[in-house]
This record gives structure tokens, C-alpha cells and sequence, in this order.
């Protein structure tokens, strides 16, 4: 039995979603299932070890998640590519976008679970990298340690004012809606409300002082941080 290792799979085909499920599931793993990258995006944490990715779906496809996952949001979980596609080209360009390993579809499921673990041994056995600090301006935001200074001045913010930071931070001038925030902060907790988004904003521009006007509210749309 595998240690508690935790897998996010990403497919548009709801038949193959439950078969990886159930049977990584049978071997050890924690799985979480996305049905679009759209999706996969909001509910990936820093605890998934590894995503199962399909290159082909409807929306955003898997290269195209896997390109913003390792150039917009400087995220290196491993991914292991599910594709119809075999083509050499199509491999080359999974493996340059970051991707860690490539399986063509039709694979068995030993196949896969082989692949799931040598990945995972790997990523446990790499060197830990020093998280990423994010600099605007006076403002340092570390992501590591999670702490945020202004002009070496320590700053204190609640975990929830941090990840706010911090996301819009890593995507400076994209508009978060209410809706994205609450589904990456706030996750799965049904009990809050998008009024909640703004209280906490409010609160991390007054702690933010004269830099406070970097949050920028675009009236019908959402949140976003202009530099």
C-alpha cells in the first residue's frame, strides 16, 4: 500500500475519471477529480503531489493549464499528460511546457499506477526548492514562510488576507471575480458569502496603508492588483 499521497486527475470524460479514482484509490492514494482545467485550477492545492492531466478538453486545454501553472502561478507540482495523441511533436511540447511524464491513450491501469509512483518517488527524492518571494514595490511577500513585509517592516496578516495577497500577487492584472476568490481562499466551505471577499479586502488595503491602492476594484468584474 502507497503512502498517503495526494493526486489531482484532470479529464472531460466522467468514465475514465472514476476508473483512475477507484483504482488509485485501491492503491493508497488521496484523489481529487477536476472535469475541466478550469476547475482543476480552482481546487489544486499545494497538497496535490501530482496531476493527472488530459490534453484534450473542451475550454482550456491541458497544455494550455500546464503552461499557466509553471509560467503564471510559478507552480511546479508534477504532471503526468493523458492523451490520445502519440505524435512525437505532441509529446516534445508536453515535456517543454513542464510536464514530467506522458501516457497514450488507451494505458492500463498498472501502466499508470506504475508511472504515478515512480513520479512520486522522484518528486520525493528532488532537492526542496526555496519557495518564491514576490517583490511589488516596498512590498515583500514570501511565499514560503508566508509572511509579508513593507520596507523590511513585518506585516500582520490573517492566513486568509494572505492567500488574497498572495493570489493576486502571482497574477498581477488578471480580475479575480468574487467567485474565483471565494473558490480558491474559501474552497469547498459553502457557509460563506461573496460580502466576506470584499470585508477581507477592505481589511487588507487599510493594512496595507498608502499601498493599499495596488487592489484595485473593477466595478462589475472583481479584484486585481495594478502595478
Amino acid at each position: 500500500m502507497s503512502e498517503q499521497h495526494k493526486i489531482l486527475v484532470v479529464d472531460d470524460e466522467a468514465d475514465l475519471r472514476e476508473i483512475l479514482q477507484f483504482n488509485l484509490e485501491s492503491e493508497g492514494y488521496i484523489v481529487d477529480t477536476a472535469e475541466s482545467a478550469e476547475q482543476a485550477l480552482r481546487i489544486l492545492t499545494p497538497e496535490h503531489e501530482l496531476i493527472l492531466l488530459d490534453v484534450m478538453m473542451d475550454g482550456m486545454s491541458g497544455f494550455k493549464m500546464a503552461e499557466k501553472l509553471r509560467k503564471d502561478l510559478h507552480n511546479e507540482t508534477p504532471i503526468i499528460f493523458l492523451t490520445a495523441k502519440d505524435t512525437e511533436n505532441d509529446m516534445l511540447t508536453g515535456f517543454n511546457l513542464g510536464g514530467d511524464d506522458y501516457i497514450s491513450k488507451p494505458f492500463s491501469i498498472k501502466e499508470v499506477a506504475a508511472r504515478v509512483k515512480a513520479i512520486l518517488k522522484r518528486a520525493g527524492n528532488a532537492p526542496v526548492a526555496t519557495p518564491p518571494v514576490i517583490q511589488i514595490g516596498a512590498i515583500n511577500i514570501e511565499l514560503g514562510t508566508k509572511s509579508v513585509t513593507i520596507n523590511g517592516q513585518s506585516l500582520p496578516l490573517t492566513k486568509k488576507e494572505f492567500e488574497i495577497l498572495s493570489l493576486m500577487a502571482q497574477n498581477p492584472g488578471r480580475i479575480f471575480s468574487r467567485e474565483d476568490i471565494l473558490n480558491r481562499v474559501w474552497q469547498n466551505d459553502g457557509y460563506v458569502l461573496e460580502r466576506t471577499v470584499d470585508v477581507h479586502i477592505t481589511r487588507l488595503r487599510k493594512k496595507l496603508g498608502e499601498y493599499g491602492k495596488i487592489i484595485v476594484n473593477r466595478s462589475g468584474y472583481g479584484y486585481c492588483i495594478e502595478l
